[in-house]
């Protein structure tokens, strides 16, 4: 506790600093998102300062900032002008309604740990639910960023009158027309000014702070008025205390109400949820939030927020990404954040009165367009085109319908997507909502090995997580997915996080098992299925993160490394380990340039008909340095029996008693064998790690575990194989 509060002292300065960066970010973005909603523009600080104070001293995350979010901005908007029956004011008080029984909603999923809800949406489809969201933004504020605010309708139609607005708005608003526009420009052109104290100050404020001035300018030097009209101005209440709305609740048992809670809650814990996944990546300490509890910080604030006017408060990325940057380390920064806000409000309100609707719309169609960029669905159509057909669906459902029916034709649509590239009902059937998730800690290296079976998708991915967040992020994790049929992108990018999040903590994350699965693109996101082994010889397919950390580490080595399958691997014969398997092909072999050593995942079978069973493991395969006996030294266990009905005799040495009882050592001539197992080698043997070996009289064979190895494990095998060659080579010359 004293090495905390230590800290906290330490890293005041840092935090106050942060918060007053974000709260010049956080100003005009409440008043444009409030006024975005068609609420009044003090709704959106209200909101941002009583998340900033609520969620600072009970949230469960650390550098995240909370306040009014930008997805939320469609449904509110359409609450108010939907609830009120016309009279927006009216529409503002139901909402504010629904805005504190959605608060409760998610206290109460906080309360019931319900944080990983959020998992069961595919990635691809939150995109293009966000994406629209950033269209309906862009839409409706275009029109107000040009001056004029009579556009009505569809964002669709709001969109194709885009061209008329800009046509026709010089003779209407153009001083706050050209105002709005030069914002925006300047919103685009920020990032290229390089000097560091221009951009202390974020690019919205700048706007802010540039249009307050031009009034100043006009007022004071020209002695006039600022040609910009009432209705294009910030409107904010001299006393702020007795300004508090009273919220109504005689709809609360209306259809159209109870859609609009579910909508606000809905979008809230999606909003909120991914924005604190993000932010986890960015935090400099490297912590991992507490989400349940951020629920329930972010549903007590949402409650007073709309008792006292405000809107709905979620965690909101943007924000937090400034707190980030400037040097936020803890939630006094969210604190701090909201107390600037208030010192704003309370002093410098006049100034805030002069700010033009017409600049904050700027600042508006940025975010929207931010959120809606073609870039976006460029960057998912590489990771393959199924994907940006998901994100073009959900894209025009939602803008075509709402937002629950939008990202609800999303998730159907992925469904079916997987259901077609699977092509197996009986798969999803079976395995829709319970994956095989196997996880132990390995007795001799101490790794962490997560074996998934059958299907893996954004419906079954969270218990796959719930196994992965047992394991300490600074351990050694391999997650196995050989014995899965089916991968999907939201699993791999979630698995990628935690990759990220391993690295972080000086941990490692190893993915294997997909070296035989299809992916329609080589991005390491792709959706990933299995196909037969006749199908995939000869397909050129997209290298997974293991075969391309294999290819570097044999370039490293000046090895030769091949990824493709060789269905008849030479080399095999002679090794008693074969006698009763069946060896299907070979895949990712790396050999030396004198093809002395070779490294090479194997798969096999052993038994037959319905005893059959499809093996994988990882060999290195050595020339001997010295003539050898044919022997094999494996672990002393009931499987050791066999090669005594082989002939092969356990070879036990009385003055090595231990080695006797862990090892079994036999072969067809006992005196050349113990010849061979001098001091010396059995001391080398019981110093190094365990591995299956075999002689075949000239090649040694190195059995790793039954699975396929890690690249760390394969250095480790490959380690061990050459110092094992060099004691032979001194055996040798002794």
């Amino acid at each position: 506790m004293v090495k905390q509060d230590n800290a906290f002292v330490k890293e005041f300065p840092q935090n106050l600093f942060s918060g007053f960066v974000v709260s010049l970010v956080a100003l005009p973005l409440g008043l444009g998102l409030a006024i975005a909603s068609e609420a009044p523009p003090l709704a959106g600080i209200i909101a941002a300062v009583v998340g900033g104070l609520v969620v600072s001293l009970f949230g469960g995350s650390h550098v995240t900032i909370a306040g009014p979010g930008n997805g939320l901005v469609i449904v509110l908007l359409a609450s108010i002008s939907t609830l009120g029956e016309g009279d927006l004011y009216q529409g503002y008080l139901y909402t504010l309604a629904a805005i504190i029984l959605s608060g409760v909603l998610l206290f109460v999923f906080g309360l019931l740990r319900m944080g990983a809800m959020s998992e069961f949406f595919p990635a691809t489809a939150l995109q293009g639910m966000l994406a629209a969201i950033g269209l309906g933004i862009l839409a409706k504020q275009f029109h107000i960023m040009l001056g004029i605010r009579s556009v009505g309708g569809s964002t669709l139609e709001q969109l194709l009158a885009i061209p008329d607005s800009f046509l026709t708005f010089l003779a209407v608003h153009p001083f706050a027309g050209v105002l709005g526009f030069l914002s925006l420009v300047f919103l685009f052109l920020y990032s290229r000014f390089r000097n560091s104290y221009f951009q202390l100050i974020p690019a919205p404020m700048w706007v802010v702070v540039a249009s307050v001035g031009i009034g100043y300018y006009y007022r004071l030097v020209l002695k006039q008025a600022l040609p910009i009209g009432q209705d294009l101005l910030i409107k904010i209440p001299d006393n702020l205390i007795s300004s508090f709305p009273i919220p109504l609740f005689d709809k609360i048992f209306d259809f159209n109400f109870i859609g609009v809670v579910f909508s606000i809650t809905l979008i809230a814990v999606i909003e909120s949820l991914l924005s604190i996944k993000a932010v986890d990546k960015l935090d400099p300490k490297k912590r991992r939030s507490n989400v349940n509890k951020d629920l329930r910080a972010l549903g007590l604030a949402s409650i007073i927020s709309g008792f006292l006017g405000g809107l709905n408060v979620v965690t909101v990325i943007a924000r937090s990404s400034v707190n980030v940057n400037n040097g936020g380390t803890n939630r006094s920064a969210n604190f701090f954040h909201a107390a600037f806000l208030v010192f704003f409000i309370v002093l410098l309100r006049n100034q805030i009165k002069m700010i033009p609707m017409t600049s904050l719309a700027a600042i508006l169609v940025y975010t929207g367009y931010k959120l809606a960029t073609p870039e976006n669905l460029l960057r998912v159509y590489k990771i393959g085109p199924e994907q940006a057909l998901i994100f073009l669906i959900t894209l025009v459902t939602t803008l075509l319908s709402n937002l629950i029916v939008g990202i609800s034709i999303g998730v159907l649509f992925t469904f079916f997507t997987h259901l077609f590239l699977s092509n197996s009902l009986l798969l999803f059937t079976l395995n829709i909502f319970k994956p095989n998730v196997l996880m132990f800690r390995e007795e001799q290296s101490g790794n962490y090995y997560v074996s998934v079976k059958n299907f893996c998708s954004f419906l079954n991915f969270y218990r796959l997580k719930k196994k992965l967040n047992q394991i300490p992020e600074a351990e050694h994790a391999i997650v196995d997915l050989s014995l899965c049929d089916f991968v999907d992108h939201t699993v791999m990018e979630g698995l990628q996080d935690y990759h990220r999040s391993f690295e972080r903590k000086n941990g490692v994350f190893e993915i294997i098992g997909l070296d035989i699965h299809a992916s329609e693109t080589d991005h390491p996101f792709s959706v990933r299925k299995s196909l037969p082994i006749n199908t995939l010889i000869g397909l050129k397919n997209a290298l997974t993160n293991r075969q391309k950390d294999l290819g570097e580490f044999a370039k490293q080595k000046g090895w030769e490394y091949l990824s493709v399958i060789d269905s008849n691997p030479k080399g095999l014969n002679g090794f008693l380990f074969f006698d009763s398997k069946t060896v299907n092909y070979s895949l990712n072999s790396l050999r030396d340039q004198n093809n002395k050593f070779s490294v090479f995942d194997l798969y096999y079978s052993e038994g037959a008909f319905i005893t059959k069973e499809d093996l994988k493991s990882t060999f290195v395969l050595f020339k001997s340095p010295v003539e050898l006996p044919v022997f094999v030294l494996d672990k002393e266990n009931f499987k050791t029996a066999f090669y005594q009905l082989a002939g092969f005799n356990d070879i036990n040495f009385d003055e090595h008693p231990d080695f006797s009882k862990r090892f079994h050592l036999s072969g067809n001539d006992n005196q050349a064998i113990r010849k061979l197992f001098s001091s010396e080698i059995i001391y080398f043997f019981e110093s190094h790690p365990f591995f299956h070996i075999e002689s075949n009289g000239k090649k040694i064979l190195i059995k790793g575990k039954n699975r396929l190895s890690s690249l760390q494990e394969v250095k480790i095998m490959l380690t061990f194989a050459h110092d094992l060659a060099n004691r032979l080579e001194k055996e040798k010359k002794n």
